[in-house]
């Protein structure tokens, strides 16, 4: 039993430390919370969804699709209600109001569009034969899970510890003025880290909309709640925190639905939040980030 339970936290946990992995990013280099993330989340599943309900483009296929359209999502938005934010020298508050107006905005489109019931890939994609690993059984699409979410976390460490492009961000991250002095596009950055982020949310959202077999226009709202939980846990802008505490967060879910009730989930991830900031303010990994700042 608590093998099982340990490994349905691991299958949860990768993609909460998948989706917050992004969230940090953004607000790491941009210095920015911005709300709009859970609807990238959002769009990565609805775009995987209709490109294999409507357009009967296999899954695999539909699936990295929506990742790379979660990712344009981001730019684009970014590009319309951010970047003239940034030029104009407007306050982090002035942000924050413009993302919370957006995510309202387009999940209402998304509602008017598509309406709010749920919507699920087809279920012979999803079939499959459970296997037996000694006291843990499992599905091959759980299986595929961690495997995608922990190659993508470890492809973004490698990209930002390990190229020229990872370096830059990291600058931009540290000192945009510096970074400008020295050469690095500072705009150029900011957009891919824009995509950076938004695929990894999309990526997520594709996902957990696979692991439920539900989509729907507000499923980034709850998974925003999740993403502010792992990055105050983890400590504001730091990527390292922001994966140990995503999986944390994944084992104090699972171990709540299956030795409470799955009633508490939402409690005890805020109960989470207020703990910290009453007794870590800066986070698991905040003291650097204090240090930036």
């Amino acid at each position: 039993m608590l093998a099982q339970q340990l490994f349905n936290a691991l299958v949860l946990g990768s993609v909460y430390a998948l989706f917050s992995l992004g969230f940090t990013l953004i607000f790491g280099v941009m210095r920015v919370i911005n709300l709009l993330y859970g609807f990238y989340f959002t769009s990565g599943a609805f775009i995987a969804l209709l490109l294999v309900k409507v357009l009967a483009v296999p899954l695999p296929v539909a699936a990295v699709a929506g990742a790379l359209g979660a990712g344009l999502v981001a730019v684009l938005l970014d590009a319309l209600l951010l970047t003239p934010l940034r030029r104009a020298g407007a306050p982090e508050l002035a942000s924050l109001t413009v993302t919370l107006g957006g995510v309202l905005l387009f999940t209402s489109l998304l509602n008017a569009v598509y309406g709010t019931e749920v919507r699920r890939f087809p279920a012979e994609l999803l079939a499959s034969e459970p296997i037996t690993m000694g006291p843990v059984t499992a599905v091959p699409l759980q299986l595929t899970i961690v495997a995608v979410a922990l190659a993508m976390v470890g492809l973004l460490f490698g990209f930002i510890e390990r190229t020229r492009l990872g370096a830059a961000i990291r600058a931009v991250a540290e000192k945009p003025d510096a970074a400008s002095l020295m050469g690095i596009n500072v705009g150029a950055v900011l957009m891919l880290t824009s995509f950076a982020a938004g695929l990894l949310s999309g990526a997520a959202g594709i996902l957990i909309g696979l692991s439920f077999n539900a989509v729907h226009p507000y499923m980034g709202e709850s998974m925003m709640l999740r993403g502010f939980v792992v990055i105050i846990v983890g400590g504001l802008g730091d990527i390292r925190g922001a994966l140990l505490a995503g999986l944390a967060l994944g084992l104090v879910e699972v171990s709540t639905a299956a030795y409470l009730s799955s009633d508490f989930k939402e409690a005890v991830t805020f109960a989470a939040l207020v703990l910290t900031l009453w007794f870590r303010p800066t986070g698991l990994f905040g003291r650097a980030a204090a240090e930036r700042a």
